[in-house]
């Protein structure tokens, strides 16, 4: 099956965001054996390498169609993580980068749309409008789509009028599509706490200023953020996920690292998030004697909103023909991000959810980002028949 075939040359090559050259000429490849030529490259080239590692420019987009409005746009992200693939029953075409994996789906995202693709591409002379077809690096935390559309991938002629994305999504059934109207994903930022005490022998701490007891404490206050500075009726959420500190047993560090993340369903509700972190790290800080500084993400993801009007005279009815249940599963926001969000922010868009969560060797309910995520393959299929509904009916209205 050419599906699965190429869902597993990607995948044996995971490439981190801004990395994606041999994902990029994978992609380039097959589009030109489907007789596709006209594809331009050099998309979301990195403008914060001091960063993020990598130059970027790995990005893709194809124009299918008369080249003239009404235009329409289907988006499919390309890059991986730095995960060590533990999968089981992959051996096959198991990840040959160390540390590095498919463990979000992308590759067979990329391989839907190359699918929906090669559909158009057969169909082109009918088609009453054009379709763009964007191929995204640098989804996991880079902003691809923002670096795409400030090169102008919404403004050139023809100007799509929607766009279309979806995500593989392991706690639904198998060929579930589910979606819903307003907002879907969360809007989230990163931040990078740094905290300098003065270190000294763990005997005498009456000498030294402890980061470690300070970073215990800004863990502990920072809990407070959601349950008392926010409306119970708001979604928020700050976790520190990550604490660096000390060397050994009998030494009090100099310095503490910690880093975390912030998310909520709406911008304001983050930004204001956000302002409350800076806060109480700041003056947990000074009340315990440390220095601090405080880096955030170059580019903080905005929620992933589904237009509402776009989801209920047609988004759910294009998702309900395609579902293995007939009618579109209503869903309850998620507070993972997805940088789909920039493009959903500057036209009327749909984001979908695509079950895969029914697979059994290997089990495919693996939650994304685990390091024994697994693909169905057989919701590749229907994932080009989304896309290529979408697109075809999209134009129609």
């Amino acid at each position: 099956d050419a599906l699965i075939h190429t869902r597993r040359t990607l995948h044996q090559r995971p490439e981190l965001m801004y990395q994606e050259s041999q994902t990029s000429a994978i992609v380039q490849k097959a589009l030109t054996e489907m007789g596709i030529s006209n594809f331009t490259t050099g998309w979301a080239v990195n403008t914060h390498p001091d960063v993020i590692p990598g130059p970027g420019g790995y990005g893709i987009v194809v124009d299918i169609g008369t080249g003239q409005a009404p235009c329409v746009l289907l988006r499919a992200d390309m890059d991986a993580l730095p995960i060590l693939e533990q999968t089981t029953n992959v051996d096959a075409f198991r990840s040959q980068t160390d540390h590095q994996m498919h463990a979000c789906g992308h590759d067979g995202h990329t391989t839907m749309l190359l699918g929906a693709a090669a559909i158009l591409k057969g169909m082109e002379a009918s088609l009453p409008g054009t379709v763009r077809i964007m191929f995204q690096p640098a989804e996991e935390g880079g902003a691809g789509a923002k670096r795409m559309r400030e090169e102008g991938v919404l403004k050139q002629a023809p100007q799509p009028s929607y766009a279309f994305g979806m995500h593989v999504w392991p706690t639904l059934p198998s060929g579930v599509v589910a979606t819903r109207p307003g907002p879907l994903l969360a809007a989230c930022e990163r931040f990078e706490i740094l905290l300098a005490g003065v270190g000294g022998h763990a005997a005498m701490p009456h000498l030294t200023i402890d980061p470690i007891v300070t970073a215990s404490a800004i863990v502990m206050n920072l809990q407070t953020i959601v349950s008392r500075t926010i409306s119970p009726l708001e979604s928020g959420v700050c976790s520190i996920t990550k604490i660096e500190g000390g060397d050994a047993f009998n030494v009090i560090p100099h310095s503490v690292l910690l880093r975390g993340t912030i998310r909520a369903l709406r911008t304001e509700t983050l930004l204001s998030l956000r302002d409350k972190v800076e806060h109480i790290v700041e003056s947990t800080a000074a009340t315990h004697g440390c220095n601090v500084t405080i880096s955030y993400s170059p580019d903080y993801y905005p929620p992933t909103v589904n237009d509402p009007d776009l989801y209920e005279t047609f988004a759910k009815h294009v998702g309900a023909m395609v579902s293995s249940e007939g009618v579109i599963r209503d869903t309850e926001p998620t507070m993972g991000a997805e940088d789909f969000s920039f493009v959903a922010e500057s036209i009327p868009s749909a984001f979908f959810l695509l079950g895969q969560g029914s697979g059994t060797d290997p089990p495919t309910d693996y939650g994304l980002h685990h390091p024994h995520f697994a693909l169905d393959e057989s919701v590749l299929p229907q994932g080009v028949e989304l896309h290529v509904n979408l697109a075809l009916r999209a134009l129609q209205k």
